[in-house]
Protein backbone atom coordinates (compact mmCIF):
# COMPACT_ATOMS: atom_id res chain seq x y z
CA UNK A 1 0.00 0.00 0.00
CA UNK A 2 2.84 2.36 0.82
CA UNK A 3 4.37 1.51 -2.56
CA UNK A 4 1.21 2.62 -4.33
CA UNK A 5 1.15 5.86 -2.36
CA UNK A 6 4.74 6.43 -3.41
CA UNK A 7 3.69 6.30 -7.05
CA UNK A 8 0.94 8.92 -6.63
CA UNK A 9 2.34 12.41 -7.29
CA UNK A 10 1.58 15.31 -5.00
CA UNK A 11 -0.92 17.72 -6.54
CA UNK A 12 -2.84 20.67 -5.08
CA UNK A 13 -6.35 20.02 -3.79
CA UNK A 14 -7.85 22.01 -6.64
CA UNK A 15 -6.21 19.72 -9.20
CA UNK A 16 -7.57 16.61 -7.48
CA UNK A 17 -11.01 18.22 -7.41
CA UNK A 18 -10.87 18.89 -11.14
CA UNK A 19 -9.70 15.32 -11.81
CA UNK A 20 -12.63 14.00 -9.77
CA UNK A 21 -14.96 16.07 -11.93
CA UNK A 22 -13.37 14.56 -15.04
CA UNK A 23 -14.04 11.06 -13.73
CA UNK A 24 -17.69 11.88 -12.99
CA UNK A 25 -18.24 13.24 -16.51
CA UNK A 26 -16.46 10.23 -17.99
CA UNK A 27 -18.78 7.82 -16.17
CA UNK A 28 -21.75 9.48 -17.86
CA UNK A 29 -20.07 9.49 -21.28
CA UNK A 30 -19.05 5.86 -20.89
CA UNK A 31 -22.69 4.93 -20.36
CA UNK A 32 -23.84 6.53 -23.62
CA UNK A 33 -21.23 7.17 -26.31
CA UNK A 34 -20.41 3.50 -27.06
CA UNK A 35 -24.11 2.86 -27.67
CA UNK A 36 -25.01 6.05 -29.54
CA UNK A 37 -25.20 4.56 -33.03
CA UNK A 38 -27.08 1.51 -31.73
CA UNK A 39 -29.54 3.74 -29.87
CA UNK A 40 -30.31 5.98 -32.83
CA UNK A 41 -30.56 3.15 -35.36
CA UNK A 42 -32.09 0.21 -33.49
CA UNK A 43 -34.08 2.00 -30.80
CA UNK A 44 -35.12 5.25 -32.49
CA UNK A 45 -35.44 3.67 -35.94
CA UNK A 46 -33.20 6.07 -37.86
CA UNK A 47 -31.51 4.79 -40.98
CA UNK A 48 -27.83 3.96 -40.72
CA UNK A 49 -26.95 6.93 -42.91
CA UNK A 50 -28.90 9.38 -40.78
CA UNK A 51 -27.69 7.83 -37.53
CA UNK A 52 -24.09 7.89 -38.72
CA UNK A 53 -24.40 11.54 -39.73
CA UNK A 54 -25.76 12.41 -36.30
CA UNK A 55 -22.91 10.57 -34.56
CA UNK A 56 -20.35 12.35 -36.76
CA UNK A 57 -21.81 15.68 -35.65
CA UNK A 58 -20.31 15.08 -32.19
CA UNK A 59 -16.80 15.11 -33.67
CA UNK A 60 -17.44 17.73 -36.34
CA UNK A 61 -18.65 20.20 -33.72
CA UNK A 62 -15.14 20.08 -32.30
CA UNK A 63 -13.78 22.06 -35.25
CA UNK A 64 -15.89 25.00 -34.07
CA UNK A 65 -15.90 24.32 -30.34
CA UNK A 66 -12.14 23.88 -29.81
CA UNK A 67 -11.12 27.39 -30.94
CA UNK A 68 -14.19 28.92 -29.28
CA UNK A 69 -13.40 27.22 -25.99
CA UNK A 70 -9.75 28.26 -26.15
CA UNK A 71 -10.57 31.88 -26.95
CA UNK A 72 -13.18 32.11 -24.21
CA UNK A 73 -10.79 30.59 -21.69
CA UNK A 74 -8.36 33.44 -22.39
CA UNK A 75 -11.06 36.11 -22.19
CA UNK A 76 -13.31 35.04 -19.32
CA UNK A 77 -11.18 32.36 -17.67
CA UNK A 78 -11.04 28.57 -17.83
CA UNK A 79 -13.50 28.05 -15.00
CA UNK A 80 -16.33 30.13 -16.51
CA UNK A 81 -15.73 28.61 -19.96
CA UNK A 82 -15.80 25.07 -18.60
CA UNK A 83 -19.08 25.78 -16.83
CA UNK A 84 -20.62 26.99 -20.08
CA UNK A 85 -19.42 23.86 -21.88
CA UNK A 86 -20.88 21.59 -19.20
CA UNK A 87 -24.26 23.26 -19.67
CA UNK A 88 -24.14 22.55 -23.42
CA UNK A 89 -23.16 18.92 -22.74
CA UNK A 90 -26.07 18.47 -20.35
CA UNK A 91 -28.49 20.03 -22.83
CA UNK A 92 -27.25 17.82 -25.66
CA UNK A 93 -27.52 14.55 -23.75
CA UNK A 94 -30.94 15.46 -22.36
CA UNK A 95 -32.14 16.17 -25.90
CA UNK A 96 -30.79 12.80 -27.08
CA UNK A 97 -33.00 11.04 -24.54
CA UNK A 98 -36.08 12.36 -26.34
CA UNK A 99 -34.86 12.59 -29.95
CA UNK A 100 -37.14 10.71 -32.31
CA UNK A 101 -36.42 12.41 -35.65
CA UNK A 102 -33.16 12.69 -37.57
CA UNK A 103 -32.95 16.48 -37.25
CA UNK A 104 -33.48 16.24 -33.50
CA UNK A 105 -30.71 13.64 -33.17
CA UNK A 106 -28.36 15.73 -35.30
CA UNK A 107 -29.05 18.89 -33.27
CA UNK A 108 -28.63 17.04 -29.97
CA UNK A 109 -25.34 15.45 -31.04
CA UNK A 110 -24.03 18.77 -32.35
CA UNK A 111 -24.91 20.45 -29.03
CA UNK A 112 -23.19 17.69 -27.07
CA UNK A 113 -20.14 17.84 -29.32
CA UNK A 114 -19.92 21.62 -29.09
CA UNK A 115 -20.09 21.47 -25.29
CA UNK A 116 -17.40 18.80 -25.05
CA UNK A 117 -15.20 20.71 -27.48
CA UNK A 118 -15.49 23.84 -25.32
CA UNK A 119 -14.87 21.95 -22.08
CA UNK A 120 -11.68 20.22 -23.20
CA UNK A 121 -9.36 23.22 -23.84
CA UNK A 122 -10.85 25.17 -20.92
CA UNK A 123 -10.30 22.23 -18.56
CA UNK A 124 -6.74 21.68 -19.81
CA UNK A 125 -5.88 25.35 -19.39
CA UNK A 126 -7.42 25.37 -15.91
CA UNK A 127 -5.50 22.26 -14.85
CA UNK A 128 -2.25 23.85 -16.05
CA UNK A 129 -3.01 26.89 -13.88
CA UNK A 130 -3.71 24.76 -10.82
CA UNK A 131 -0.40 22.88 -10.81
CA UNK A 132 3.23 23.96 -11.02
CA UNK A 133 5.22 23.41 -14.19
CA UNK A 134 7.11 20.61 -12.40
CA UNK A 135 3.88 18.65 -11.86
CA UNK A 136 2.03 19.19 -15.15
CA UNK A 137 3.06 15.87 -16.64
CA UNK A 138 1.69 14.01 -13.63
CA UNK A 139 -1.50 16.05 -13.68
CA UNK A 140 -2.24 15.26 -17.33
CA UNK A 141 -1.27 11.61 -16.89
CA UNK A 142 -3.66 11.27 -13.95
CA UNK A 143 -6.36 13.06 -15.92
CA UNK A 144 -6.06 10.42 -18.62
CA UNK A 145 -6.26 7.63 -16.04
CA UNK A 146 -9.27 9.22 -14.31
CA UNK A 147 -11.07 9.55 -17.63
CA UNK A 148 -10.44 5.89 -18.48
CA UNK A 149 -11.66 4.77 -15.07
CA UNK A 150 -14.87 6.70 -15.61
CA UNK A 151 -15.39 5.53 -19.18
CA UNK A 152 -14.81 1.90 -18.20
CA UNK A 153 -17.13 2.06 -15.21
CA UNK A 154 -19.85 3.78 -17.22
CA UNK A 155 -19.66 1.30 -20.09
CA UNK A 156 -19.80 -1.65 -17.70
CA UNK A 157 -22.84 -0.23 -15.92
CA UNK A 158 -24.62 0.46 -19.22
CA UNK A 159 -23.89 -3.03 -20.54
CA UNK A 160 -25.73 -4.48 -17.54
CA UNK A 161 -28.98 -2.59 -18.12
CA UNK A 162 -29.33 -1.63 -21.80
CA UNK A 163 -32.03 -3.37 -23.76
CA UNK A 164 -32.58 -2.50 -27.42
CA UNK A 165 -36.23 -3.49 -27.08
CA UNK A 166 -36.75 -0.85 -24.41
CA UNK A 167 -36.26 2.82 -25.24
CA UNK A 168 -36.72 3.59 -21.56
CA UNK A 169 -33.41 1.97 -20.57
CA UNK A 170 -31.55 4.18 -23.03
CA UNK A 171 -33.45 7.26 -21.97
CA UNK A 172 -32.45 6.58 -18.38
CA UNK A 173 -28.80 6.33 -19.41
CA UNK A 174 -28.85 9.62 -21.32
CA UNK A 175 -30.57 11.40 -18.44
CA UNK A 176 -27.96 9.99 -16.07
CA UNK A 177 -25.29 11.23 -18.44
CA UNK A 178 -26.84 14.71 -18.36
CA UNK A 179 -26.96 14.52 -14.57
CA UNK A 180 -23.23 13.75 -14.47
CA UNK A 181 -22.47 17.02 -16.27
CA UNK A 182 -24.83 18.93 -13.99
CA UNK A 183 -23.20 17.36 -10.91
CA UNK A 184 -19.81 18.73 -11.93
CA UNK A 185 -21.09 22.31 -12.31
CA UNK A 186 -21.04 23.17 -8.57
CA UNK A 187 -17.68 21.39 -8.19
CA UNK A 188 -16.10 23.61 -10.83
CA UNK A 189 -17.96 26.72 -9.69
CA UNK A 190 -16.50 26.40 -6.18
CA UNK A 191 -13.01 25.62 -7.46
CA UNK A 192 -10.42 28.00 -6.01
CA UNK A 193 -8.29 29.27 -8.89
CA UNK A 194 -4.94 31.06 -8.73
CA UNK A 195 -4.82 34.82 -9.15
CA UNK A 196 -3.27 34.47 -12.58
CA UNK A 197 -6.38 32.57 -13.73
CA UNK A 198 -8.59 35.40 -12.50
CA UNK A 199 -6.58 37.80 -14.62
CA UNK A 200 -6.22 35.54 -17.64
CA UNK A 201 -8.62 37.61 -19.71
CA UNK A 202 -5.92 39.76 -21.28
CA UNK A 203 -7.70 41.07 -24.32
CA UNK A 204 -5.16 40.09 -26.94
CA UNK A 205 -6.63 40.75 -30.41
CA UNK A 206 -7.73 37.46 -31.94
CA UNK A 207 -5.70 37.94 -35.12
CA UNK A 208 -2.51 38.69 -33.18
CA UNK A 209 -3.14 35.76 -30.84
CA UNK A 210 -3.56 33.20 -33.59
CA UNK A 211 -0.63 34.67 -35.53
CA UNK A 212 1.51 34.14 -32.44
CA UNK A 213 0.47 30.49 -32.25
CA UNK A 214 1.08 29.90 -35.95
CA UNK A 215 4.55 31.45 -35.65
CA UNK A 216 5.49 29.10 -32.79
CA UNK A 217 7.59 26.53 -34.65
CA UNK A 218 7.87 24.15 -31.71
CA UNK A 219 4.12 24.18 -31.16
CA UNK A 220 3.45 23.61 -34.87
CA UNK A 221 5.65 20.53 -34.78
CA UNK A 222 3.98 19.28 -31.60
CA UNK A 223 0.57 19.89 -33.17
CA UNK A 224 1.46 17.87 -36.26
CA UNK A 225 2.88 14.99 -34.25
CA UNK A 226 -0.20 14.91 -32.01
CA UNK A 227 -2.59 14.91 -34.97
CA UNK A 228 -0.56 12.12 -36.58
CA UNK A 229 -0.52 9.96 -33.44
CA UNK A 230 -4.25 10.43 -32.87
CA UNK A 231 -4.97 9.65 -36.53
CA UNK A 232 -2.89 6.46 -36.65
CA UNK A 233 -3.52 5.41 -33.06
CA UNK A 234 -6.50 6.55 -31.03
CA UNK A 235 -8.79 6.97 -34.05
CA UNK A 236 -7.95 3.51 -35.39
CA UNK A 237 -8.81 1.97 -32.03
CA UNK A 238 -12.46 2.51 -32.90
CA UNK A 239 -12.15 2.38 -36.71
CA UNK A 240 -9.55 0.08 -38.28
CA UNK A 241 -9.05 -2.27 -35.33
CA UNK A 242 -12.63 -3.52 -34.90
CA UNK A 243 -13.07 -3.83 -38.67
CA UNK A 244 -9.82 -5.80 -39.01
CA UNK A 245 -10.50 -7.97 -35.94
CA UNK A 246 -14.00 -8.96 -36.98
CA UNK A 247 -13.33 -9.14 -40.73
CA UNK A 248 -9.85 -10.66 -41.06
CA UNK A 249 -9.69 -12.70 -37.85
CA UNK A 250 -13.38 -13.48 -37.39
CA UNK A 251 -13.72 -12.25 -33.81
CA UNK A 252 -17.23 -11.98 -32.43
CA UNK A 253 -18.60 -9.03 -30.48
CA UNK A 254 -17.80 -10.62 -27.11
CA UNK A 255 -14.14 -11.24 -28.00
CA UNK A 256 -13.84 -7.71 -29.36
CA UNK A 257 -15.30 -6.29 -26.15
CA UNK A 258 -12.70 -8.20 -24.13
CA UNK A 259 -9.90 -6.64 -26.20
CA UNK A 260 -11.33 -3.17 -25.56
CA UNK A 261 -11.62 -3.96 -21.87
CA UNK A 262 -7.97 -5.06 -21.80
CA UNK A 263 -7.00 -1.64 -23.16
CA UNK A 264 -8.99 0.26 -20.54
CA UNK A 265 -7.74 -1.84 -17.63
CA UNK A 266 -4.13 -1.57 -18.83
CA UNK A 267 -4.35 2.24 -18.99
CA UNK A 268 -5.65 2.44 -15.43
CA UNK A 269 -3.13 -0.05 -14.04
CA UNK A 270 -0.08 1.21 -15.94
CA UNK A 271 -0.47 5.00 -15.75
CA UNK A 272 1.15 5.52 -12.32
CA UNK A 273 4.06 3.10 -12.90
CA UNK A 274 4.74 4.65 -16.32
CA UNK A 275 4.69 8.12 -14.76
CA UNK A 276 7.25 6.92 -12.22
CA UNK A 277 9.50 5.47 -14.94
CA UNK A 278 9.26 8.62 -17.07
CA UNK A 279 9.96 11.04 -14.24
CA UNK A 280 13.14 12.97 -15.01
CA UNK A 281 13.24 11.79 -18.63
CA UNK A 282 12.56 13.70 -21.82
CA UNK A 283 8.96 14.36 -22.77
CA UNK A 284 9.94 14.05 -26.43
CA UNK A 285 11.35 10.59 -25.72
CA UNK A 286 8.05 9.65 -24.09
CA UNK A 287 6.22 10.91 -27.19
CA UNK A 288 8.53 8.83 -29.40
CA UNK A 289 7.83 5.80 -27.20
CA UNK A 290 4.08 6.39 -27.63
CA UNK A 291 4.54 6.23 -31.40
CA UNK A 292 6.71 3.11 -31.10
CA UNK A 293 4.21 1.33 -28.85
CA UNK A 294 1.38 2.18 -31.24
CA UNK A 295 3.35 0.81 -34.20
CA UNK A 296 4.15 -2.39 -32.29
CA UNK A 297 0.48 -2.78 -31.38
CA UNK A 298 -0.54 -2.61 -35.06
CA UNK A 299 2.22 -5.08 -35.96
CA UNK A 300 0.77 -7.51 -33.41
CA UNK A 301 -2.70 -6.94 -34.86
CA UNK A 302 -1.39 -7.67 -38.35
CA UNK A 303 0.23 -10.91 -37.16
CA UNK A 304 -2.91 -11.93 -35.28
CA UNK A 305 -4.97 -11.80 -38.47
CA UNK A 306 -3.43 -15.09 -39.59
CA UNK A 307 -4.39 -16.90 -36.37
CA UNK A 308 -7.54 -18.84 -35.58
CA UNK A 309 -10.29 -16.72 -33.96
CA UNK A 310 -9.64 -18.28 -30.54
CA UNK A 311 -5.90 -17.61 -30.67
CA UNK A 312 -6.37 -14.23 -32.32
CA UNK A 313 -8.59 -13.03 -29.48
CA UNK A 314 -5.74 -13.34 -26.97
CA UNK A 315 -3.23 -11.75 -29.34
CA UNK A 316 -5.57 -8.83 -30.07
CA UNK A 317 -5.99 -8.28 -26.34
CA UNK A 318 -2.20 -8.16 -26.04
CA UNK A 319 -2.08 -5.59 -28.84
CA UNK A 320 -4.57 -3.41 -26.99
CA UNK A 321 -2.45 -3.62 -23.84
CA UNK A 322 0.60 -2.45 -25.79
CA UNK A 323 -1.47 0.36 -27.28
CA UNK A 324 -2.53 1.34 -23.75
CA UNK A 325 1.11 1.57 -22.64
CA UNK A 326 1.65 4.03 -25.47
CA UNK A 327 -1.32 6.07 -24.28
CA UNK A 328 0.14 6.30 -20.80
CA UNK A 329 3.37 7.72 -22.27
CA UNK A 330 1.54 10.28 -24.41
CA UNK A 331 -0.69 11.70 -21.69
CA UNK A 332 2.13 13.14 -19.51
CA UNK A 333 4.19 14.39 -22.45
CA UNK A 334 2.34 16.17 -25.26
CA UNK A 335 -0.30 18.17 -23.30
CA UNK A 336 2.30 19.27 -20.75
CA UNK A 337 4.59 20.44 -23.57
CA UNK A 338 1.73 22.39 -25.14
CA UNK A 339 1.05 24.19 -21.85
CA UNK A 340 4.70 24.89 -21.12
CA UNK A 341 5.01 26.47 -24.57
CA UNK A 342 1.94 28.66 -23.95
CA UNK A 343 2.17 32.10 -22.31
CA UNK A 344 -0.47 32.65 -19.63
CA UNK A 345 -2.32 35.25 -21.70
CA UNK A 346 -2.76 32.78 -24.60
CA UNK A 347 -3.00 29.53 -22.65
CA UNK A 348 -6.62 28.96 -23.59
CA UNK A 349 -5.99 29.47 -27.29
CA UNK A 350 -2.94 27.21 -27.21
CA UNK A 351 -5.08 24.51 -25.60
CA UNK A 352 -7.83 25.13 -28.12
CA UNK A 353 -5.34 24.69 -30.96
CA UNK A 354 -3.79 21.62 -29.33
CA UNK A 355 -7.22 20.05 -28.83
CA UNK A 356 -7.94 20.74 -32.49
CA UNK A 357 -5.07 18.39 -33.33
CA UNK A 358 -7.02 15.61 -31.61
CA UNK A 359 -10.20 16.58 -33.44
CA UNK A 360 -8.33 16.55 -36.76
CA UNK A 361 -6.82 13.15 -36.06
CA UNK A 362 -10.16 11.67 -35.04
CA UNK A 363 -11.77 13.02 -38.22
CA UNK A 364 -9.02 12.04 -40.66
CA UNK A 365 -8.09 8.65 -39.20
CA UNK A 366 -11.41 6.82 -39.69
CA UNK A 367 -11.88 8.40 -43.13
CA UNK A 368 -8.49 7.06 -44.24
CA UNK A 369 -9.16 3.65 -42.72
CA UNK A 370 -12.57 3.43 -44.35
CA UNK A 371 -11.17 4.23 -47.80
CA UNK A 372 -8.37 1.66 -47.59
CA UNK A 373 -10.60 -1.04 -46.11
CA UNK A 374 -13.22 -0.37 -48.77
CA UNK A 375 -10.52 -1.04 -51.36
CA UNK A 376 -9.98 -4.46 -49.77
CA UNK A 377 -6.49 -3.76 -48.44
CA UNK A 378 -6.55 -4.32 -44.66
CA UNK A 379 -2.95 -5.53 -44.51
CA UNK A 380 -1.78 -2.48 -46.45
CA UNK A 381 -3.62 -0.27 -43.96
CA UNK A 382 -1.82 -1.86 -41.01
CA UNK A 383 1.55 -1.57 -42.75
CA UNK A 384 0.82 2.08 -43.50
CA UNK A 385 -0.05 2.74 -39.86
CA UNK A 386 3.18 1.08 -38.74
CA UNK A 387 5.23 3.19 -41.17
CA UNK A 388 3.49 6.38 -40.02
CA UNK A 389 4.34 5.50 -36.42
CA UNK A 390 8.01 5.12 -37.35
CA UNK A 391 7.97 8.57 -38.96
CA UNK A 392 6.25 10.01 -35.90
CA UNK A 393 8.80 8.49 -33.52
CA UNK A 394 11.68 10.02 -35.49
CA UNK A 395 9.89 13.37 -35.60
CA UNK A 396 9.34 13.28 -31.85
CA UNK A 397 13.05 12.86 -31.19
CA UNK A 398 13.82 15.74 -33.55
CA UNK A 399 11.31 17.95 -31.72
CA UNK A 400 13.69 18.16 -28.73
CA UNK A 401 16.07 20.50 -30.56
CA UNK A 402 13.27 23.00 -31.22
CA UNK A 403 12.03 23.32 -27.64
CA UNK A 404 12.93 26.14 -25.24
CA UNK A 405 15.38 25.24 -22.50
CA UNK A 406 14.04 23.47 -19.45
CA UNK A 407 10.65 22.15 -20.60
CA UNK A 408 11.57 18.82 -22.17
CA UNK A 409 11.43 16.85 -18.94
CA UNK A 410 8.74 14.89 -17.14
CA UNK A 411 7.99 16.15 -13.61
CA UNK A 412 11.25 16.71 -11.84
CA UNK A 413 12.17 18.89 -8.90
CA UNK A 414 14.78 21.56 -9.42
CA UNK A 415 17.21 19.59 -7.21
CA UNK A 416 16.65 16.24 -8.93
CA UNK A 417 19.95 15.01 -10.35
CA UNK A 418 18.13 13.09 -13.08
CA UNK A 419 17.11 16.32 -14.80
CA UNK A 420 17.66 15.90 -18.51
CA UNK A 421 18.82 19.08 -20.20
CA UNK A 422 17.12 19.68 -23.55
CA UNK A 423 19.13 19.42 -26.71
CA UNK A 424 20.29 22.66 -28.27
CA UNK A 425 19.43 23.63 -31.78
Amino acid sequence: MSGVRGLVPELPRGAWTLLAGDAICAIGSGMTLPFLLVYLHEVRGLGLGAAGLAVSAVALAGFAGNPVGGSLADRVGGRATMLAGLVFCAAGTTSLAFATYAWQAFAACATLGLGAAIVWPARSALLAMLVSCERRSSAYGLQHAATNVGLGAGALFAALIVDTSSAGTFQALYLLDAASFVAVVPIVARLAVPARENHAAVLTPARAAYRSILCDRAFRRLWGLTALLVGVGFAQYSAAFPAFATGEAGLDAHQLALAFAANTVAVVVAQLPVLSVLRGRRRTSALAFAFAATGIAWAIVLAAGAQSPAAAAAVFALAMVVLAIGETALSPSAPALANDLAPDALRGRYNGAYTLAWTTGFAAGPALAGAVLAAGQPAALMLGLIAACAVGAAGSLRLARHLPAGIDVVDVDETDVRLVEPATA
